[in-house]
C-alpha cells in the first residue's frame, strides 16, 4: 500500500486547473485595475528572502483574514513522492505580516511568466488580490493562496509528524528544516517574528543550527 502522505496527491488533468489560463486571467485583472498600474506582490515565506527579481520598492505589509502555515505538501522542491515535504502556504483565517514588492507597469509583463513559473510550476495555488495594509497606506497586492480543499493541504500534522518531516524530508532545493529556518530567519530581518513558526522550528533536532535572535 503507497505511503498514507502519497495518496494525497494533485489532480493531473490540466482540464481541471489549466495554469496558462490562471496566468492570463490574471494579468487581464491587473490591466484593469487603472491606467498604467503597477504590480504589487505579498511576499510571505520564500519570495520574502529569495525573491528572484528586483522590487522597485518594499513594504512592511500585513494581510487580514489570511495567515502563514507550514501545511502544503512538497513532492519535488523539498521532498519527494515516496518522501514528502512541506512548503508554506497563505490560508483563510487570522492575519498574516509579510512585504508588498512593487514592479514597475512596465517589468509586469516580462516578470509575469517567471513569477508564475516559480509559484505555480503546478497550478496550486489560488491567486488572489488581497488588500495589504503598508505604512504609506493600502494597496491591492497579488497573492498565492491555498483552498483547505486543496489535495495539497496537509491538514492538522501532529508535532510527531513535523519532527520526522523535518529529519528526513529533502527535495530538489533542499530540507524541509532548512526551507523553515531560511523563512524564518529572513522574516526577522525584516522585524517579523513568527512566533507559530519559531514554535515548529524547536520540534526539530536538537543538533540543529540555532533559531536567530530577533
Amino acid at each position: 500500500m503507497p505511503p498514507r502522505d502519497t495518496l494525497k496527491t494533485p489532480p493531473r488533468d490540466p482540464a481541471l486547473r489549466d495554469g496558462a489560463l490562471m496566468m492570463a486571467d490574471t494579468l487581464a485583472q491587473w490591466r484593469a485595475q487603472g491606467p498604467r498600474p503597477d504590480l504589487w506582490v505579498f511576499a510571505y515565506a520564500s519570495l520574502v528572502w529569495r525573491p528572484e527579481f528586483e522590487a522597485a520598492e518594499q513594504r512592511p505589509a500585513r494581510v487580514q483574514g489570511y495567515h502563514r502555515c507550514l501545511e502544503m505538501w512538497s513532492r519535488v522542491n523539498r521532498g519527494t513522492y515516496e518522501c514528502p515535504g512541506l512548503v508554506f502556504a497563505l490560508m483563510a483565517g487570522g492575519s498574516c505580516a509579510g512585504l508588498a514588492l512593487r514592479v514597475p507597469h512596465e517589468q509586469v509583463e516580462a516578470l509575469m511568466p517567471v513569477l508564475w513559473a516559480r509559484e505555480m510550476p503546478n497550478p496550486v495555488y489560488d491567486p488572489r488580490w488581497l488588500k495589504c495594509q503598508t505604512p504609506q497606506g493600502p494597496v491591492s497586492a497579488l497573492a498565492f493562496t491555498l483552498s483547505r480543499h486543496s489535495p495539497s493541504h496537509t491538514g492538522t500534522l501532529s508535532d510527531e509528524r513535523y519532527r520526522e518531516i523535518f529529519s528526513t524530508s529533502c527535495g530538489r532545493y533542499g530540507t524541509t528544516l532548512d526551507y523553515a529556518r531560511q523563512t524564518f530567519e529572513g522574516l526577522l530581518r525584516h522585524g517579523i517574528h513568527d512566533h507559530a513558526l519559531e514554535k515548529l522550528l524547536r520540534l526539530a533536532d536538537t543538533d540543529a543550527p540555532p533559531i536567530l535572535s530577533p
